[in-house]
């Protein structure tokens, strides 16, 4: 059994197909409606609904409010949160202060979007200390609007995020609060229609299960997993959710390395990546959407072993290792050895991973990523680049150079970073490491990119950071989209 507040009303669940979305048990089961359907797979944002869950601050434990795509999230991640839907902002006929921003703006016509981009709104506004353009553009970069335009939505939110006055959820917080504290963790699981979802409250629960059952789907935020369900149209018979374990969610800075919980949302990584490597930081703000972000996992991004993923490269650049964890046994591994082939790594059935383990950043080290894509937010890569360099007196005394979207996995330019180490750093040394970077990799062509122009673009790249750092007083940005 599953229990989760939908409002203020406690819904207790025991038996559902564990593979149905938020979404679809919204519009299907409880009809509420507002919420709507769109691609299915987290990219237009109509589908937007807000959870609330409990997070401990200054000796006390509050709601933190987020926007999350409904059509990727399986019911069972409820468990223990709260559900915010369109429906729920109105209140005794009045309009919620972020919906009436809409109205008064005149940020809606077809109305198709609208819901998605009111919760959206309205996440932003419980976030928010003020009206702030650039977080309001953040928070809307996953919602498509084509009817309106993204003008009046602005104004919108510049209204609504101005000076709020508390609201309905505001005043029962408290409430709120001790409702989801009662809702009991551990030893869950939702099983219908031949399928299950079991939900351990523990790293050592989760050994034990996954030992017992290796066949198994792990999945935190499931953002990936979802879409073998919503596009692929995929059976999912067994699945063990990991957001209810509190030690796969915490972010430790070490006095060597970054210690970050497997589960650890992308959004809640960005603060800490950004302070030790500002491209890492600033690179994350353009991964997908906010409401994926919000749910989707540093640990999901490494274990689903896509190509185009785009945190390894830079994770490989900066030779982060991984805690994996198998029963009762654990090891470290370096993250350029966990990747063997196209979606196949290096864990063994049982196995997951605990920890990702980021170095901290050292004297002299000089860091730079960059990713290219068709559209600047909400976009995957077709070329991802890190280059990691360490250069005393002129010289490059230590190299790590990764790429994604290059081959069937993320990986290093090894030929690359031996024609750098030990040479003066200039740019007749580049070009020779540019034509050794073409030895590197024999990139494929697809829809995003040609074979010729992901080498090129990869050449460029390194060409860029030589630049950049020759030149530091020019603006650098990760943020190059073709």
């Amino acid at each position: 059994m599953i229990q989760f507040l939908l409002n203020r009303e406690l819904r207790s669940e025991r038996a559902l197909d564990p593979n149905l979305t938020v979404l679809r048990y919204l519009r299907e089961h409880l009809r509420r409606t507002g919420t709507k359907e769109g691609c299915g797979s987290g990219d237009c944002g109509a589908c937007t609904v807000v959870v609330g869950e409990l997070v401990a601050e200054d000796g006390r434990e509050r709601l933190r409010y987020r926007s999350l795509n409904a059509c990727l999230t399986f019911v069972a991640a409820l468990h223990g949160k709260q559900l915010l839907v369109v429906e729920d902002l109105e209140q005794r006929g009045r309009l919620h202060a972020v919906q009436q921003a809409v109205v008064d703006r005149h940020a809606s016509q077809c109305g198709f979007c609208t819901p998605g981009v009111v919760m959206s709104l309205f996440a932003l506004q419980k976030n928010a200390d003020g009206p702030d353009r650039e977080r309001a553009c953040e928070a809307l970069a996953g919602n498509l609007c084509r009817c309106t335009g993204y003008r009046p939505i602005l104004a919108a939110a510049e209204q609504a995020c101005g000076a709020p006055e508390p609201d309905q959820f505001d005043a029962a917080e408290a409430e709120t609060v001790a409702a989801l504290k009662a809702i009991a963790r551990g030893g869950t699981e939702l099983a219908g229609n031949d399928r299950r979802c079991l939900l351990p409250a523990s790293v050592d629960e989760l050994a034990a299960l996954y030992a017992a059952h290796p066949e198994a789907r792990l999945f935190a935020g499931g953002t990936d997993l979802a879409l073998e369900v919503t596009q692929q149209h995929r059976a999912l018979p067994l699945t063990i959710h990991l957001g209810g374990i509190e030690e796969l969610k915490r972010l430790m800075p070490g006095s060597e390395a970054i210690e970050i919980g497997a589960a650890t949302p992308l959004a809640d990584c960005q603060a800490a990546l950004a302070a030790e490597y500002p491209d890492f930081g600033a690179l994350l703000k353009r991964f997908a959407s906010l409401q994926i972000r919000n749910q989707g996992t540093l640990g999901g991004n490494i274990g689903n072993a896509s190509p185009i993923g785009d945190t390894p490269p830079l994770l490989i650049a900066l030779g982060a290792r991984l805690l994996l964890r198998k029963g009762g046994t654990s090891r470290t591994l370096a993250l350029e050895d966990f990747f063997l082939d196209y979606k196949v790594t290096a864990l063994e059935p049982g196995e997951f991973i605990e920890k990702i383990l980021v170095p901290r950043a050292r004297p002299g080290q000089a860091f730079r990523a960059y990713k290219l894509s068709k559209r600047l937010d909400d976009d995957i890569s077709a070329v991802c680049a890190a280059f990691n360099l360490l250069i005393e007196d002129g010289r490059v005394r230590e190299a790590r150079i990764a790429f994604g979207g290059m081959a069937a996995i993320p990986r290093r330019a090894t030929a690359c970073e031996r024609a750098l180490l030990g040479q003066p750093f200039e740019a007749a040394v580049i070009e020779r490491a540019c034509t050794a970077l073409a030895g590197d990799f024999d990139p494929l062509g697809d829809f995003r990119a040609s074979r010729e122009y992901r080498l090129l673009a990869a050449q460029n790249l390194l060409r860029k950071a030589f630049l950049e750092l020759h030149a530091p007083a020019l603006p650098t940005r990760v943020t190059d989209h073709v």
